[in-house]
């Protein structure tokens, strides 16, 4: 048995689109009350449970006489509109069965990316479960944009569980665990522990499944397994039908090994809850400030900005080749920088005032990537 599952009390389950409807749209209702029963039977015997799933468009197809998942973003978001409510609905209903009322939360890139609003976030999660409520979470597909969207449930469920400090994150799909190949492939083997990464040097992972109403693939559960288990979390693999042997503690799936230290939540989120809205050109010597002393970055050391951005805003710094080596919290807007580059904080002081004393991004609001 696996320890680390079956002493989790805080889980978040995440499941993909083609795990609950039908390969033409709309939802596999059976599909939906067995992993209902599942999830159900963990909450009223002492788990907390948050459930971040896929298939608001999925299943809105077959309502709106849609024959394939819409590739335009207009049709998406009315496909998500009719669906998003079948799906609750059905929650609901199903989670009635066992005592539970569910609470919808629906999320943007920027309810997780900006600061205030993940933890307004937080603070909604955290009230839902002490009330004995199960959160079920989906990305707001209604009103998201493609400037705007995680492009994945996955991603989205290993910020959530970061968010709620979970003990675990499992995430179902159609593949009951990762393989070195494709699970088709007879040459290829099932994994049933990830303990560094290392262990993934020799994968080939696959892209989306053949079910065609999904978005993420085993690239996208790879990732999250690597935000999960970097903030501490261990994270379980493995299809929707396996998911109450899994949640036993069953060596079912494949497990990822949690990072022995967690760090801060505020680096936490800087490093993978954020996107950066500009760049930061920096000199090889404040590469080497930066990654090997873990120094504050000063205007003397960038040679270029790129990028529209406010102070308070995360931004990459960039080596010569344009590859990030840290992001950090800059303390400029855009356009105050490039008067400023490669001066000295004494002599910027001496000539506009000792407001321009201070560091463009401070150590304490850096992460290295």
């Amino acid at each position: 048995m696996r320890e680390v599952v079956t002493a989790a009390r805080r889980v978040v389950v995440k499941v993909g689109s083609s795990s609950l409807t039908t390969a033409a749209g709309g939802l596999d209702e059976q599909r939906v009350d067995a992993l209902v029963d599942v999830l159900g039977g963990l909450a009223t015997s002492g788990h907390e449970v948050v459930l971040v799933s896929s298939g608001a468009i999925a299943a809105g197809l077959a309502p709106l006489r849609l024959r394939r998942r819409p590739r335009d973003l207009a049709t998406q978001q009315a496909a998500a509109s009719v669906g998003q409510g079948l799906l609750i609905g059905r929650y609901a209903t199903g989670f009635a069965r066992h005592g539970l009322t569910v609470g919808q939360v629906l999320l943007t890139v920027d309810d997780v990316t900006r600061r205030a609003h993940y933890r307004n976030a937080y603070r909604t999660l955290r009230k839902l479960l002490d009330l004995g409520a199960l959160p079920i979470v989906n990305e707001n597909d209604t009103v998201a944009t493609e400037e705007i969207r995680f492009g994945d449930n996955d991603r989205l469920a290993a910020l959530v569980a970061a968010l709620v400090h979970a003990d675990l994150l499992v995430l179902l799909s159609d593949v009951d665990a990762l393989y070195t190949g494709s699970p088709s492939d007879p040459a290829s083997e099932k994994i049933s522990n990830v303990t560094d990464e290392s262990d993934l040097s020799e994968i080939r992972i696959s892209a989306p499944g053949k079910s065609g109403v999904g978005t993420g693939g085993m690239v996208t559960k790879v990732e999250a397994a690597r935000i999960a288990t970097g903030f501490g979390i261990p994270v379980v693999l493995t299809s929707a039908p396996l998911a109450k042997p899994a949640l036993a503690g069953e060596e079912i799936g494949t497990l990822f090994q949690a990072a022995k230290t967690r760090p801060a939540a505020r680096l936490f989120w800087l490093a993978h809850a954020t996107a950066p809205r500009g760049r930061l050109h920096l000199d090889p010597g404040a590469v080497t400030a930066v990654v090997a002393r873990r120094k504050s970055l000063l205007p003397a050391g960038i040679t270029a900005v790129d990028g529209s951005f406010a102070a308070g805003d995360p931004v990459d710094l960039v080596d010569g080749d344009g590859a990030p080596v840290a992001r950090g919290l800059v303390n400029y807007d855009a356009v105050e920088l490039p008067p400023l580059l490669g001066r000295s904080t004494p002599e910027l002081a001496a000539e506009l005032g000792p407001g321009y004393e201070r560091e463009v991004v401070h150590r304490d609001d850096l992460v290295l990537l």
